[in-house]
């Protein structure tokens, strides 16, 4: 398998980051797929949505092997653990995806302030624990908390501005996240072949690696992201339909059914999100265009300026996918998910991109210079 900077950087085998996809539970995802010898990040919001999406919090617990009652410090210690636990002998690279919002400020800083007491606190974890990725937020003010204590930084942006902002912050790996990516996505429809070479041209140096996230979910992509000068690629839908995926089966057998144009675009909670299309997101996209067309025209909105009842009908239909109510469930995904026919597990996955070296090879011989 071709290797890149990201792999020397973080002591991964394959130049593949498995996305944190919060706020929903990956804890087991995570660990298989560091194992596998990518990235494994962990989804740590799904901690701060105890009264919120008590469904999502309860799966993130008991995956954790926490408790309901533990508070966030201690959830996230007995999740650092049992990952290290279950890493230590592969040599198994994983981390943490944090949202850093304003709304989710506090939550943050205790998620990071734990995660720095709990490897201090274990010798040996830094050797596994190598990544603190953060998103959704401003990573200017988390500097000198991240970088200080010796971790490997990654931050997702949807625009060379949020990229320029990541450069100043001396963010270790920049991903530009591309419109094709599933839930969260970008107000400007900004898509990967524009966005990763814009961000590469912008930021990429001795010092400064490049990621591509949106669209990307094989050989061939892996194969594009790196010709447009990216390190690696991040990858969530890819991973959410494979045998070791924390997602309600319906949620991964609703990837691997998605056929051709088989997404849109409507409300997530935050903003924009990507869902399979079925007729409960058709009906959420109407519903979103009357009452949040700001997903559609990119200017942001809040929950506080929109009619609530978009948000429920998300809570209703989240809670539903994990229920396992085909009719009422909104299922996330990216673009990529067209391409996906089969739930493999996740090592049989990472396998599969071996291709991408192949795929490289052939481009030369193909071409007449």
């Amino acid at each position: 398998m071709i290797k890149s900077r990201l792999c020397d950087l973080t002591g991964i085998k394959y130049p593949i980051i498995q996305a944190g996809m919060g706020p929903f539970s990956n804890n087991n995802l995570g660990v298989a797929a560091a194992n596998a010898g990518v990235l494994g990040l962990f989804s740590t919001s799904g901690l701060c949505n105890k009264d919120f999406l008590p469904y999502v919090y309860n799966d993130w617990i008991k995956s954790a092997e926490a408790d309901p009652n533990d508070d966030i410090p201690t959830a996230m210690e007995k999740l650092l653990k049992r990952a290290y636990r279950l890493t230590k002998d592969t040599g198994g690279i994983f981390g943490i995806n944090v949202m850093v919002s304003a709304e989710l400020m506090f939550q943050a800083e205790l998620i990071i302030n734990a995660a720095i007491q709990v490897r201090a606190a274990n010798p040996g974890m830094e050797k596994n624990f190598k990544v603190i990725f953060t998103s959704a937020g401003d990573p200017v003010p988390w500097r000198e908390r991240i970088k200080s204590a010796g971790f490997t930084w990654m931050h997702v942006v949807p625009s060379v501005k949020g990229a320029l902002r990541c450069k100043k912050a001396g963010v270790d790996v920049i991903v530009a996240s591309g419109h094709e990516g599933g839930f969260h996505t970008s107000w400007e429809p900004v898509h990967s072949m524009i966005l990763l070479p814009a961000v590469v041209e912008a930021v990429s140096d001795e010092k400064t690696l490049v990621c591509g996230a949106g669209g990307f979910c094989d050989g061939k992509t892996l194969a594009a992201a790196l010709v447009m000068g990216a390190d690696g690629v991040q990858m969530g839908t890819r991973f959410l339909a494979t045998q070791e995926s924390d997602f309600p089966q319906i949620w991964r057998q609703g990837v691997v059914d998605t056929g051709d144009r088989g997404t849109l675009v409507a409300r997530g909670f935050v903003g924009p999100a990507r869902w399979i299309k079925n007729p409960r997101s058709e009906e959420h996209a109407k519903n979103t265009l009357e009452k949040s067309p700001g997903c559609y025209l990119g200017t942001p909105d809040d929950m506080l300026s929109i009619d609530f009842k978009l948000i429920e009908f998300e809570m209703e239909s989240m809670q539903a996918a994990y229920e396992g109510n085909k009719e009422k469930a909104l299922l996330a995904a990216g673009e990529a998910a067209q391409r996906i026919n089969d739930m493999p597990k996740v090592n049989d996955l990472v396998q599969t991109m071996k291709e991408t070296e192949d795929i490289l090879k052939s481009v030369q011989t193909r071409m007449l210079v």
